[in-house]
């Protein structure tokens, strides 16, 4: 068994988490009396030696309804989740999936080059490569010894 660290941030951002995706403050009443839910797709941010990489979960989300913005060193990737309307015959008794509109927005490092971005979605995920500068990729220097 391994040891854990505690991290008590972590603890308090998946409570957090729990609190909002239960119904917490991001609900607003609509003037129908139902529930409107602002929501964000879940993003993952690694970096390579070459490019940062952002994946995004958007299930349900059609490729026509994402847009990906870069402007002035902010990504922003925005777009809708439709609502399925009720069929006859067909009620809902629970819906716990939110749906409307989305934006996320990245401040970049100014070690990016903004004209070397690449986007693809594919099943529901968005998968982005921004490239980095020559300048920021790391060199390797060798050291002579006399």
């Amino acid at each position: 068994m391994a040891i854990m660290t505690w991290d008590p941030w972590r603890e308090i951002e998946d409570l957090f988490d729990r609190y909002t995706r239960a119904g917490g403050s991001q609900n607003q009443l609509t003037t129908t009396g139902d529930v409107a839910r602002n929501w964000a797709p879940r993003v993952d941010i690694a970096e390579t030696s070459k490019e940062f990489l952002i994946k995004a979960e958007i299930p349900e989300v059609k490729k026509e309804d994402v847009k990906v913005n870069l402007e002035n060193g902010v990504l922003t990737i925005s777009g809708e989740r439709k609502q399925e309307k009720e069929e006859s015959g067909k009620r809902f008794h629970r819906v716990e999936r939110q749906y409307g509109s989305f934006t996320r927005s990245f401040t970049l490092p100014d070690n990016v080059d903004q004209s070397k971005v690449e986007a693809t979605f594919k099943d529901g995920m968005l998968n982005i490569a921004i490239e980095k500068t020559e300048a920021a990729r790391p060199k390797k220097i060798e050291i002579k010894v006399k």
